[in-house]
């Protein structure tokens, strides 16, 4: 056994213990070759049953990489270039005005750059799935469920889209603000380019190539449903909250290009391989090096430390060299995937809960595997300082459509955020940019500011969120 892994294994049974995760799975290879693979918990806690690196979990948001490499192969074929203005493929798209839809580009839905202010209508795309689902029953999300229309095909999420009366961040490129209903857009531009359904398409085009015959839309089309997880949310009972078992797949038959598609930890590290340099066979199968290259561009911030590709994140000062990554969280779901092209490191972390920091698990990994502290911070925070006048610049409510609010506030002369009735300190460390600590993470912030000088956004969560009002809190 190699002399990291049984430190890395105390910190990951502490991190999963302390969410309750039912069940993870977790796998690493280098150059294709295994080097790390264990399994934690049950995939169906109630029967006891083992997980494996075939066990098939969701991956929620993994899967816009997926809509990426289907786009950049119809780019191959010569359908459409990456470039091309959304409303060649979607006239029916009429948010805002003429000039700025005509500058809005599939790179732009790509990149999470439009420009639309986050937007509600991913839930509506779910409802009929979410209410069936017995976990909802008698939560807050039942209520504001009903508030929403269903959204159950291409044409009614451009309808959708097309009537939110929202007005835009700013000029295509300009603003970077985590986007799915732009993504599962992407699959309407899939759709109608290639002449085949979305899920048809990346089953014949990306996952048949790459032998990856657990990966699918539906646990349905399996052939073998025997090794599949059942989902496990959080949910307060009388008070308590409680893991509660939670099987229903929640699903969006017209958004299913922003994060649906079901895997394992064996086929991921497949699909990987694709951006870490590996197999010369599955590299010249699905996509010619020039577009893999494309696709790990940095072409937004997301944060301080990393930049958004197509459909990846990518962080080129991360201290063992360029990593790629992406996670992903819906129902029952918490997925995340890296590679470190440099090294052929790929890995893959899949659990069957909900809300669970698999990033921090990533990263303790990470240090783990390169002989640093599993919690050892990844990058050095210098502190700048800001007079108590420049603190009130940030102060107040910030808002967006949808599920992300938070109050930025002043207490013993340190700015506050407060999100999800929790507190946390910041720490100014650029210019309009702030990181505080999230139990072993380092999460970062960054406010916009109008052509008056008045702070009017602040990122969070990969989200823009809208200052709708000064307030002071002692």
């Amino acid at each position: 056994m190699s002399q990291w892994i049984p430190a890395f294994e105390a910190f990951a049974e502490t991190l999963l213990g302390n969410a309750k995760v039912p069940g993870a799975a977790i796998g690493v290879m280098r150059n294709g070759e295994w080097l790390y693979q264990r399994t934690f918990g049950h995939r169906d806690r109630e029967q006891a049953l083992p997980l494996s690196m075939d066990t098939v979990f969701g991956i929620a948001s993994v899967t816009k990489s997926f809509t990426c490499v289907a786009i950049m192969q119809l780019q191959e074929a010569g359908k459409l270039s990456v470039h091309d203005p959304v409303v060649k493929y979607l006239p029916e798209l009429t948010m805002g005005g003429e000039e700025w839809r005509q500058k809005m580009t599939i790179h732009h839905f790509m990149t999470h750059t439009p420009g639309m202010p986050p937007l509600p209508f991913l839930d509506g795309a779910m409802k009929r799935s979410m209410e069936q689902d017995p976990a909802i029953h008698g939560t807050e999300s039942e209520l504001e469920l009903q508030k929403l229309p269903y959204l159950d095909t291409y044409a009614e999420v451009l309808a959708a889209i097309s009537g939110f009366d929202g007005q835009p961040l700013g000029e295509p490129g300009e603003v970077f603000s985590y986007n799915n209903d732009a993504y599962g857009l992407l699959g309407a531009i899939i759709e109608r380019v290639s002449g085949q359904p979305y899920e048809k398409y990346v089953t014949e085009h990306i996952l048949q190539p790459l032998g990856m015959s657990r990966t699918v839309f539906d646990v349905q089309d399996l052939d073998e449903q025997d090794d599949v997880t059942v989902l496990y949310t959080n949910k307060k009972i009388d008070g308590v909250n409680q893991v509660i078992a939670a099987p229903l797949w929640h699903d969006a038959p017209a958004m299913r290009a922003a994060g649906f598609l079901k895997s394992t930890v064996r086929d991921l590290l497949k699909y990987l391989d694709v951006y870490a340099g590996g197999q010369e066979t599955h590299r010249a199968t699905i996509l010619s090096p020039e577009s893999i290259q494309q696709m790990k561009g940095t072409y937004a911030r997301c944060d301080g430390y990393r930049s958004y590709g197509y459909g990846l994140m990518v962080a080129p000062a991360f201290p063992d060299g360029l990593m790629i990554e992406h996670g992903g969280s819906l129902k029952g779901i918490s997925s995340h995937v890296f590679a470190l092209p440099e090294t052929g490191l790929t890995g893959v972390v899949l659990t069957n809960l909900d809300g669970v920091s698999v990033r921090e698990l990533v990263m303790g990994l990470l240090n783990s595997i390169a002989s640093r502290e599993a919690t050892a911070p990844l990058y050095p925070i210098e502190r700048i300082e800001l007079t108590e006048a420049e603190q009130g610049d940030y102060i107040g409510r910030y808002e967006s459509e949808e599920w992300l609010n938070a109050t930025i506030f002043q207490k013993e002369g340190q700015l506050q955020l407060e999100v999800d009735g929790l507190s946390y300190p910041l720490i100014p460390v650029e210019k309009d940019s702030f990181v505080f600590k999230l139990s072993n993470s380092i999460v970062w912030i960054d406010f916009s500011r109008a052509a008056s000088g008045e702070v009017e956004r602040m990122s969070y969560a990969l989200r823009q969120l809208q200052k709708v009002k000064m307030q002071v809190m002692q």
